[in-house]
């Protein structure tokens, strides 16, 4: 059976899932090439080197992961958003880790980049969430520049294997959406 022609986006999807598998850090063009069963030099008719893959995987993991966030948030507000945007950040974390991590160590400053946009879209997301609060426009970045660390923070340190202690780790990750949500719960009763 003959395979597909390879195409950007395949070259990018394949690079994505030996991401996932094998680690940001750990994909290269001559593992990919392997993956692909072709040479490496055939890699560079559809990216341009390590650091294009890198960056396409970057705006691949981050629409995805704008989408999840987006999905699991429509129809909620508050609490409820704040829980299924956690949870699906989490998740996809889990499920994608190789394409997480390029989606938050790349960086662009060209307001064309793709990568722009699917961030963008990420933090409209977030955003979404925090409107369910109520929270004093003034005071919606700091909440959102929060969210996004906590959520981050937490999603970086298990999936570096970082948390050792006895506790659940399901069970703080509970905890701290439970004491994100009243802090910005009592945020909202400030501005009232």
């Amino acid at each position: 059976m003959a395979r597909a022609p390879l195409t950007p986006a395949s070259v990018t999807e394949a690079g994505a899932v030996l991401a996932d598998e094998v680690g940001l850090a750990g994909l290269s063009m001559g593992l990919l090439a392997e993956r692909l069963g072709v040479k490496t030099p055939s890699l560079y008719k559809h990216v341009s080197g390590q650091a294009d893959l890198l960056h396409r995987i970057a705006v691949l993991g981050a629409d995805e992961v704008a989408d999840t966030v987006r999905d699991a948030t429509q129809g909620r507000s508050g609490t409820e958003a704040l829980a299924a945007a956690a949870n699906a950040m989490r998740t996809f974390a889990r499920e994608h880790p190789g394409r997480y991590d390029a989606a938050n160590s790349a960086r662009s400053t060209d307001p064309e980049d793709p990568f722009v946009a699917a961030s963008t879209r990420l933090l409209a997301s977030l955003a979404a969430v925090l409107h369910g609060y109520e929270i004093d426009p003034a005071q919606e970045i700091h909440a959102l520049r929060l969210l996004r660390s906590v959520l981050h923070g937490f999603a970086d340190i298990e999936g570096s294997g970082g948390f050792q202690l006895d506790t659940d780790v399901d069970e703080s990750f509970a905890w701290m959406v439970s004491l994100v949500d009243r802090g910005l719960a009592s945020l909202a009763r400030q501005t009232t």
